[in-house]
């Protein structure tokens, strides 16, 4: 089946539109009279205000974002940067907050709220507190402590960053990979290694900003392209070879295709064996961000390329991150050898960046030889890879039979179900929490102005009964603000995708797993690690305490 097929992009209704541009501007123009009230003063003025000897310097903001922050956004800033106090799994706690002036400030009461987390980006639920990656981690802490104090070159290279870049290569199927400890920078400051002035950058118009950046700062030409758009592609790629540099008509020195695996506010899947016929028939050069499809993506976790059956030959720069899949941080490029050596040489990231911290890299290193089946509890890996696909399509089929719009790919971790209209935005968001449900709500200017959504992110960690509850939140929710927005009929690949389906897939994995135990080579016995609202100090003598007894038994089993 193509990607077309399994995609969903219901367009927006027309009524739904015209009547989100009518908040929009019902709200700016509310907006303008508060600033009016505020300037004149019948309103007490808390903005942040330039002194009065830099006003003929040049603005620090312009005046449609600061407009924009301190009128719409200010107002439903509750609905962000929550702060939380446990582990991001399967569940957390969040630390309750009131604002007395309406987003200007926060007041914390001391009381918390547990919710489903839907919001963090723990595609195999390694954002653990128990287990081979939280054991590896203590060691590695214990051996090496918390940071290393220095670049690579410098005096900060430990064996451990030369063992993950080594266990990268191998299972994305590269040469050789290099590490950085950063996941943002190492698209924004590796792409200026790569390209320079004299180059053409054709980038999808829904990049992620990291990317956009790195272009930016390359000083190449910039071709932006339609979403997942084939055609567009190849005629903005036959536009630069045929008619060169502005000016000079000279022929670019390098064309470099820059795309995502999954894409993270769309949850859409790039069209990547189409992209390797272009690039190979055009001689230009493809780079693939997989920071959402490695480890959540193919039949093994490698990412898009395995999820297509691809080469990753073919694919001339590899990209991703530690933060989403493996629950650590920093991000890696993989491909040839001859790219890494250049990249170890011209990076600014790996260069000057602070090394990647040891227990950081312990945990990340673990995740990967569980995927690769050599850690862990015998088939965890490859369990922990058929329950997030389970859950995937389980949580996605049973949202388009409530009738909400979804976009993205079926096996998409990523879910957007869109809210569009201004005034749901804060609702749906404050509305789920208030029932157990944490997740994220997004609107403009990170989305267009009339998309705003809500984006939920599936993981390992969510059992079934998680997600039937969750889908029983979000059908109170959406009906109680008329969110139900659908005029389709749910997809023909949802109908076989119910709960009995889910049961049966989970249990053919668990049946292929051999028996395990510590007697037949299995994993040790483990104390729980615990991981809730307990007083910090309290729970920092235990888990420390449970830590200890972890390694112990570790090391006396082998």
């Amino acid at each position: 089946m193509s990607v077309e097929h399994e995609e969903q992009f219901e367009p927006t209704p027309y009524v739904v539109a015209i009547i989100t541009y009518i908040g929009y501007v019902m709200l700016a123009v509310f907006g303008h009279m508060r600033d009016f009230l505020r300037n004149h003063g019948f309103e007490k003025n808390l903005i942040a205000t330039e002194p009065a000897r830099t006003k003929d310097f040049v603005p620090l903001y312009q005046n449609f974002e600061s407009f924009y922050t301190r009128n719409l956004y200010r107002r439903i800033r509750d609905c962000w940067n929550r702060p939380i106090r446990t582990c991001p799994g399967a569940e957390f706690e969040l630390i309750d907050r009131k604002s007395p002036d309406h987003g200007w400030s926060f007041e914390y009461p001391g009381t918390h709220t547990r919710a489903i987390n839907f919001g963090s980006y723990n595609y195999l639920g390694f954002a653990e507190t128990d287990g081979p990656c939280a054991d590896a981690a203590a060691a590695a802490t214990e051996t090496f402590g918390c940071g290393v104090g220095s670049p690579r070159a410098e005096a900060g290279n430990l064996d451990l960053h030369t063992r993950l870049e080594a266990t990268v290569a191998e299972f994305v199927g590269a040469e050789d990979a290099i590490i950085f400890p950063m996941g943002f920078a190492t698209n924004a400051l590796n792409m200026p290694a790569l390209i320079g002035k004299g180059c053409c950058v054709l980038s999808d118009e829904l990049n992620h900003s990291s990317l956009v950046l790195g272009a930016r700062l390359t000083g190449a030409k910039i071709k932006v392209f339609r979403h997942n758009d084939i055609a567009d592609v190849e005629a903005k790629l036959r536009d630069a070879i045929v008619y060169g540099q502005d000016r000079t008509r000279r022929p670019f020195k390098k064309i470099l295709i820059v795309v995502e695996g999954v894409y993270s506010m769309e949850g859409s899947v790039t069209r990547l064996p189409e992209l390797i016929a272009l690039k190979k028939k055009y001689k230009a050069y493809l780079y693939l961000d997989e920071a959402h499809s490695i480890g959540a993506m193919g039949p093994h976790g490698r990412g898009v390329v395995d999820y297509f059956g691809c080469d990753p030959r073919d694919v001339d720069v590899l990209m991703g991150t530690f933060t989403k899949s493996f629950g650590g941080a920093g991000g890696y490029i993989a491909g040839s050898q001859h790219l890494v050596a250049l990249l170890r040489q011209r990076s600014h990231s790996g260069l000057y960046g602070a090394s990647l911290p040891a227990p950081v890299a312990a945990q990340v290193v673990t995740a990967f030889q569980m995927l690769m089946g050599r850690a862990g509890p015998p088939g965890e890996g490859a369990r922990r890879l058929k329950q997030l696909e389970v859950n995937t399509q389980y949580f996605r089929a049973s949202l388009h039979r409530l009738g909400v719009i979804v976009y993205g790919h079926r096996t998409s971790p990523v879910v957007p179900v869109m809210i569009f209209m201004p005034g749901k935005i804060a609702a749906f968001g404050r509305e789920t929490l208030k029932r157990g449900l944490g997740t994220v709500v997004v609107g403009y200017p990170a989305t267009p102005i009339i998309e705003s959504r809500a984006r939920f992110c599936l993981s390992a960690a969510h059992s079934l009964d998680i997600i039937d509850r969750s889908v029983q939140i979000i059908d109170e929710v959406t009906s109680l603000l008329l969110m139900k927005y659908s005029r389709r009929p749910p997809p023909a690949w949802t109908a076989g995708i119910t709960r009995e389906w889910a049961e049966a897939q989970l249990k053919l994995v668990d049946q292929q797993r051999r028996p395990h135990g510590a007697a037949n080579g299995g994993p040790v016995p483990r104390r729980p690690v615990e991981c809730r609202g307990d007083p910090p100090d309290k729970v920092a003598d235990e888990n420390d305490a449970a830590v200890k007894d972890n390694l112990a038994a570790v090391a006396a089993a082998s």
